[in-house]
């Protein structure tokens, strides 16, 4: 049984126009110590999976369908004090995105790193602090730094702040959301680093969020690639990047600029992401795809098995 199961999950927004299908029928799964990455364009669901999966949507944001799994616990219609109590920052916890927004200027480090500990666990702060330190050790941060202030803190210290405050319950599932967001390479590549040996020390699942390809293919075992809500393409991260079969995947990987390929030009995708609220009929991506055909703009395609793990959602595929 996979740690982490999610089937036919579906996250709205309800505004006032109507509902922005942000999630729309998506099933993932993750094993135990198993990295997996979530790409694609803004806008295509892809932190509001996140969020959802810690059942934790802002308003006007709900799950309103599927089924989410931690470890054999259906999560989606616990009650609130539960989720609190026995999944949130224990089971399942979260970087979010952008360190620089979370830290609480207010408070100090050491207290946010310890905060979960306190509100979760009930420990004295003094106690929690304690802890904290072991933490801010583990992701390579001076323990001293408890007392300082987050404008103390470099760019890189935030996050790997930040990172301690995500494990200090010792989580078996970690959503890294853009965790590389508004850093230098330098420090994008300690970040990754540090995760790839927290996940090694730990024995942590990891889901990394992120719209750059070339963070993902750093840490990622298998790869979903998003579209308006639906995940298009899933698999191993080695055979999507050398092989990638849906349209939207290979157009994805052609827009990164490579160091051995002579290129003038970068390639682009052209059009625009359809508006959630009436996505197209069909497969979502049709009017941008220069591959569509009589099917495309009218039924949509489910997710085929066109290599051992390798899943593809294509009427190119289904209709073989």
């Amino acid at each position: 049984m996979p740690l982490l199961e999610v089937k036919d999950l579906k996250a709205y927004y309800f505004i006032s126009r109507g509902a922005v299908k942000a999630v729309d029928n998506v099933s993932i799964d993750l094993e135990k110590g198993e990295s997996l990455g979530l790409a694609g364009e803004s806008g295509c669901g892809k932190s509001t999976l996140g969020f959802a999966l810690m059942n934790m949507l802002p308003p006007p944001g709900r799950v309103v369908a599927g089924s989410i799994k931690i470890d054999g616990q259906e999560i989606v219609g616990m009650k609130e004090d539960e989720l609190r109590k026995r999944i949130r920052w224990q089971e399942i916890a979260m970087i979010f995105q952008g360190a620089m927004n979370v830290l609480n200027p207010v408070y100090t480090v050491g207290y946010q790193v310890a905060e979960p500990l306190i509100y979760h666990k009930g420990m004295g702060k003094k106690e929690a602090i304690e802890e904290a330190k072991k933490y801010l050790e583990l992701v390579g941060l001076d323990p001293n730094i408890v007392n300082r202030y987050p404008h103390e803190l470099s760019g890189g210290m935030k996050q790997r702040a930040v990172i301690a405050t995500a494990l200090i319950m010792s989580p078996k599932v970690l959503i890294a959301d853009e965790p590389t967001t508004a850093l230098d390479v330098i420090v994008q590549a300690q970040i990754i680093n540090l995760l790839k040996e927290l996940k090694r020390k730990l024995g942590l699942s990891i889901i990394i969020i992120s719209h750059d390809l070339s963070v993902i293919s750093e840490l990622a075992d298998r790869l979903a690639i998003m579209y308006a809500g639906k995940i298009v393409e899933l698999g191993p991260s080695d055979s999507v990047y050398s092989d990638p079969v849906h349209p939207y995947t290979k157009a994805l990987l052609n827009a990164i600029p490579r160091l051995r390929k002579k290129q003038e030009r970068l390639e682009f995708i052209p059009g625009a992401p359809p508006n959630l609220l009436s996505p197209p009929p069909g497969c979502r991506i049709h009017p941008r795809c220069p591959y569509r055909f009589e099917p495309c703009d009218k039924e949509e395609p489910e997710l085929v098995e066109v290599r051992p793990g390798h899943f593809v959602a294509c009427h190119l595929y289904t209709r073989r």
